[in-house]
C-alpha cells in the first residue's frame, strides 16, 4: 500500500466493507463466496492488508471480540478510496492456466497422462460450472453487480469445457 495506491486485494477488502463491519475471517469467507470463482484471495494477503489499510486510515479497527477476532469498518477516507479505485481503469487480466501451459508441452506427455489430465479438468470444470450457476442464481436477489461478476465465471467455465472438449476426440 506504497503511496496509499491501492492494490485489488485491498480495494477488494474495501469493497466488502461496504456492507458492514467484518473480522479478517468474515471477510475471508465472504470474499470466497461473492468473488472466489473469479478472483482469489489468500488468508495471509487479507491479514497482510488489513492493518496496512487500518495504518492509512482506510479502515477503523474494532475492539477484539471472541477468539480475539478484531472487527474492521470502512472508514469515509476508505470509502473515497475505494471509489476513486472502482472508477479508474481496470487493465487487461491474465490468463493462467495449468492445463493450458501442460498442454503447450504435450510432445513430452504419454498419451495417457495427456487424456488423465484433459479428463481431470473436465471434470473440475463440469464441477465448477455447476456451482457458480448455483452461486450467480443465489447473488441475483440481492446483489446484482456480483450476480452478473459470476457470470463472467460461468463463462470461462463453459469455455474450458468447450476447449477440453475438443482436445478429447
Amino acid at each position: 500500500m506504497a503511496g496509499k495506491e491501492l492494490n485489488a486485494t485491498a480495494a477488494a477488502l474495501l469493497g466488502l466493507l461496504h456492507d458492514g463491519s467484518m473480522t479478517g475471517g468474515q471477510l475471508m469467507s465472504e470474499a470466497t463466496r461473492r468473488l472466489g470463482p473469479f478472483w482469489t484471495m489468500t488468508r495471509s494477503q487479507v491479514y497482510r492488508e488489513l492493518p496496512a489499510l487500518a495504518e492509512v486510515g482506510y479502515v477503523r479497527v474494532g475492539k477484539p471480540g471472541p477468539r480475539a477476532s478484531v472487527p474492521y469498518t470502512i472508514s469515509a477516507s476508505g470509502k473515497r478510496a475505494f471509489a476513486k479505485w472502482i472508477n479508474e481503469e481496470s487493465g487487461i487480466g491474465q490468463l493462467r492456466d495449468p492445463v493450458a501451459l501442460r498442454t503447450a508441452f504435450a510432445s513430452h506427455m504419454t498419451p495417457s497422462a495427456l487424456s488423465e489430465m484433459y479428463k481431470s479438468a473436465a471434470e473440475y470444470h463440469t464441477e465448477a460450472l455447476a456451482d457458480v450457476k448455483a452461486r450467480a442464481k443465489e447473488l441475483a436477489a440481492d446483489d446484482a453487480g456480483a450476480a452478473t461478476a459470476m457470470d463472467f465465471a460461468v463463462g470461462y467455465h463453459k469455455a474450458a469445457l468447450s476447449w477440453l472438449k475438443a482436445r478429447q476426440k
